[in-house]
């Protein structure tokens, strides 16, 4: 039979332990999360030709989700096509943040179009 003692694992310092968290939150460059109703204006809409990769970057999971899909209709409707591929919009939005998160200055519009470029020359797509 095998002794506890033997087995015991190292005590952790606990300031080390804190200290080693609050270093790693520092490097992360976390940001507090904003509500997009941050944005809006006063009988709440949205300005979405006006919205910045920062404020996209800094928003909720929840709100980025939403105003993907809030573009990806007005593209759709724009093109008069009534249809969704789920996978390419997911990945669409995925390329968007990180356009953003690089370049926090341009608009979201601007991301868009940066992206939809290069996935439509990735697939072999041409715009008629």
């Amino acid at each position: 039979m095998l002794s506890t003692s033997r087995l015991a694992s190292p005590r952790l310092n606990c300031g080390q332990c804190l200290e080693a968290m609050g270093l790693s939150i520092a490097a992360s460059d976390v940001k507090a999360q904003v509500d997009l109703s941050a944005y809006a204006d006063a009988q709440g809409f949205l300005d979405v030709q006006t919205l910045t990769c920062a404020q996209l970057a800094n928003t909720w999971q929840g709100d980025a989700d939403r105003l993907a899909a809030w573009y990806s209709g007005w593209y759709n409707g724009l093109a008069h096509k009534h249809y969704m591929d789920i996978t390419k919009g997911k990945e669409a939005e995925h390329e968007v943040i990180v356009y953003c998160k690089a370049n926090p200055d341009r608009l979201i519009i601007h991301a868009i179009d940066v992206v939809f470029k290069s996935m439509r020359e990735r697939l072999g797509i041409e715009v008629k």
